[in-house]
């Protein structure tokens, strides 16, 4: 296994990292004796960093169960993350940060994230709420180590939040099909030129890009003059880059992590050559020819006037037809539709001016695809799931305002 060092933290990860969200279940429960040998195969072969987070169900409580049973905590980091969208007070910071610890069997976390930051509103909204007075109390006094963010937004924002604040280290959306997307390689090299530590996920995109691949991908891959399996290459490309310091992974398959720590052990800092970089070029190039929108995620159609997240849109839409990502719909309305105390930034915004369609450089008939995302991904019900998400989250925030004025 090969370490990195992972920005200011100064803190060697292992160039795999465990990602805790999709355990093995068994009666729709996680089941522990199952995840607690994946657990102990990944520790064996050098992974040390686990990913989990509070709004993923039972993964912290398993998760500090099989730590503390195998006296493995003083030898693996924990990075978790506390949701901003739940909590609104320092006293409901506390009750979320010490159910966790409480759930994680320690005394304190090592890299605790602002979970899902989507836009530099949302960042606000966090800060207005007290949640960086909080975090920076809790370092000092040693609850947690590194402090950290995780990004779902355009690369932008992402900057923007970057520059805002003295940041140990932070986790964004990267693979190969998503070069451009989200914060991209853009925001990746930002961060790193700041010696912020990043953090991948999605660097299998979910499993979608090591599964069964159409024919016309599978036959690129076939020609090159060296096997590799599917998750060989995606890794082979995260971790040729010396700005990836940890690429998460759901190991939940004790084959799968043995082959990928023996990757991890294999594949360094520019490894690739000319004639590999181009087989990756031409597999994206067909994944963008197969998709319904080829839309290669580059920005230069925002900002939009009216605030549509263009490729955020077509990411979504992409993945829910092309992938089969049955969860797609719900990713999209939740991370672009306010409920999280952002902007709206959704396809039905779009008002036609077609100023995107002047700067496209692949020429997409932006406006015309946006009614179509309109039509596939924001169906009947989606309005009174939003309005129904936007109250619950409210309700919630007032109940924590009375108990705060209480205390």
């Amino acid at each position: 296994m090969q370490y990195r060092r992972f920005g200011k933290t100064n803190v060697n990860v292992s160039i795999l990292g465990y990602g805790c969200m999709r355990f093995p279940k068994k009666n729709k429960r996680i089941d522990l004796n199952k995840t607690e040998k994946q657990i102990l195969t990944a520790v064996e072969n050098g992974v040390n960093y686990f990913d989990t987070a509070y709004i993923y169900p039972g993964s912290e409580a398993a998760l500090g169960e099989i730590l503390q049973r195998n006296n493995l905590k003083e030898k693996v980091y924990i990075a978790t993350k506390i949701p901003p969208y739940m909590v609104n007070s320092k006293a409901s910071m506390e009750k979320v940060l010490n159910t966790q610890l409480k759930r994680l069997k320690t005394d304190y976390i090592d890299f605790y994230l602002i979970h899902s930051i989507q836009d530099i509103e949302s960042w606000e909204k966090a800060k207005s709420a007290g949640m960086v007075s909080f975090l920076e109390e809790m370092k000092e006094k040693g609850v947690i180590k590194f402090i950290g963010f995780s990004y779902h937004g355009g690369k932008d924002d992402f900057k923007a939040i970057i520059d805002d604040y003295n940041w140990d280290f932070c986790q964004i959306q990267y693979n190969f099909i998503d070069e451009y997307t989200q914060a991209g390689v853009e925001g990746l090299k930002y961060a790193f030129s700041k010696d912020i530590g990043v953090a991948i996920m999605g660097s299998l995109k979910g499993g979608r890009i090591v599964g069964q691949m159409p024919p016309s991908i599978d036959k690129i891959w076939n020609k090159a003059p060296f096997k590799r399996t599917y998750a060989d290459w995606a890794f082979r490309w995260l971790w040729n880059q010396e700005e990836v310091s940890v690429a998460l992974s759901g190991l939940n398959d004790e084959k799968h992590i043995i082959e990928n720590s023996k990757l991890a052990d294999e594949i360094k800092v520019g490894c690739l050559t000319k004639e590999e970089l181009d087989i990756y070029k031409e597999v994206k190039e067909e994944y963008l020819r197969l998709m319904k929108v080829p839309c290669t995620g580059c920005n230069y159609c925002l900002p939009c006037p009216v605030g549509v997240n263009i490729p955020f849109a077509f990411n979504y839409y992409n993945s829910r037809f092309f992938f089969n990502q049955r969860t797609a719909i719900f990713k999209y309305l939740f991370f672009g539709g306010d409920v999280l105390g952002g902007r709206n930034f959704l396809a039905s915004n779009c008002i036609s001016c077609r100023k995107c369609e002047k700067v496209c450089p692949q020429g997409i008939e932006i406006s015309e695809e946006l009614k179509k995302v309109t039509k596939e991904m924001e169906p009947w019900w989606s309005k009174p799931l939003l309005f129904v998400g936007k109250r619950v989250l409210k309700f919630k925030s007032l109940l924590d305002n009375r108990r705060k004025d209480k205390l």
